[in-house]
């Protein structure tokens, strides 16, 4: 009888990762007719079982992310055409929604602060629109009296993220991609190149080409020599899930969001009547404990939006970790190691980034070209000696 050990497997493509970002990898690759594995433990679960799914290009602009906004731009608009694909090959919905996004503010510092939002917006050239208080709650009438002012961005839209991993979970079976439910342990180097990986049970996978795309994990991988670890941090969220029922319905129409005293929290109604409220953020390290002040401080920021939230059944408390990079922007492509490719670090933007991540890796690994949208987002940009030249003076 063989031991495990002596069971070796070859692909053109091993991802290492089976959450949303390593699904994605896998079946665009498959699409292009590369032999494709994976291995995850619960390819599907990961963080996509706690993200809300807004896909807010424009609403979660921050300040010094202008490069990262037009790869988010990028994705959004890719988001129609790839869902009816996914949604095709896959025979499952997405809870995809273009129902728009309504950011408010409930006192006079978080009208300042959406104001400055709104000029950043404007001077990014996207499209967004102040409403007065009135207007907001004309829009939606579950809102506090309190609130002050809003901007309503229709182009935000919503997915459901665990559907969408369903979807892709499947659509990556249909596309002939073989799921090795075990984790990888140890990333395989010979020659200078890496060329599979050896997993927990001991099943060694040969690999023209290896993707590491284990979100929060990425940088915990053994074998990866140390100047191509990935350098990423878990980041902990805690999000809730409540239930409208049949007479509350419609709570709300659209995903609504809002800084309240300086700590953010949104709302996202789903078309079944779940509604999602989160998220906090929390250095935290590896911690993925759900906490009495995570659950407190969101129901009470998020009753203070909508003070009707708090007649609706509780269902779900979850606390996840989303991997956060030096720059919060993803790590796309080809390391300074041959062979091994990263698609990680897209801190809260995996979900919106998903369509144009699967079409960067699945480029990548069939012609071993980096788009040019995705060249500012090279691994290589942390690598020791790409620092060294950055901070040499001009």
């Amino acid at each position: 009888m063989r031991s495990s050990t002596d069971i070796r497997s070859t692909t053109d493509v091993l991802v290492i990762g089976g959450g949303i970002i390593g699904l994605v990898t896998a079946w665009r690759a498959a699409r292009r007719g590369l032999s494709v594995a994976v291995a995850d433990p619960d390819p599907g679960r990961g963080a996509a079982r706690v993200a809300a799914g807004m896909l807010a290009a424009v609403t979660e602009l921050h300040y010094g992310e202008e490069t990262l906004l037009g790869l988010d731009l990028a994705s959004a608009a890719r988001y129609p055409a790839f869902v009816a694909e996914l949604e095709e090959a896959s025979g499952l919905g997405t809870g995809y929604r273009a129902c728009g996004t309504l950011a408010v503010a409930l006192d006079a510092d978080d009208r300042a602060h959406l104001r400055e939002l709104h000029a950043l917006q404007t001077r990014c050239g996207l499209s967004s629109t102040w409403l007065s208080g009135r207007e907001c709650r004309r829009l939606e009438p579950m809102l506090a009296p309190g609130v002050r002012g809003g901007l309503r961005v229709d182009g935000d839209h919503q997915v459901d993220p665990r559907r969408l991993a369903a979807a892709l979970l499947t659509a990556c079976e249909r596309a002939g991609v073989v799921l090795h439910r075990t984790l990888a342990a140890r990333l395989t180097v010979t020659g200078g190149r890496a060329r599979g990986a050896v997993l927990a049970d001991g099943t060694a996978l040969a690999a023209g080409q290896v993707v590491l795309a284990a979100g929060s994990l990425s940088g915990r991988l053994a074998g990866v020599p140390e100047e191509v670890v990935p350098p990423v941090r878990p980041v902990k969220g805690q999000v809730l899930r409540l239930r409208i029922p049949a007479p509350y319905a419609p709570f709300l129409s659209r995903t609504v969001r809002a800084v309240v005293r300086g700590s953010h929290v949104y709302l996202v109604p789903r078309e079944d009547g779940e509604l999602v409220v989160g998220a906090t953020s929390e250095e935290l390290g590896w911690d993925t404990t759900v906490t009495a002040g995570g659950v407190y401080e969101l129901l009470r920021d998020a009753h203070e939006l909508v003070p009707g939230l708090t007649e609706l059944p509780l269902t779900e408390t979850l606390a996840g970790l989303r991997p956060g990079s030096p720059d919060n922007a993803p790590m796309l492509g080809p390391t300074a190691l041959p062979g091994l490719l990263l698609a990680t670090g897209h801190y809260r933007n995996g979900i919106l980034l998903t369509p144009i991540t699967g079409d960067v890796m699945a480029e990548a690994l069939t012609t071993g070209v980096l788009p040019e949208e995705a060249r500012p987002f090279s691994p290589r940009r942390f690598s020791p000696a790409t620092s060294a030249r950055q901070e040499q003076p001009a």
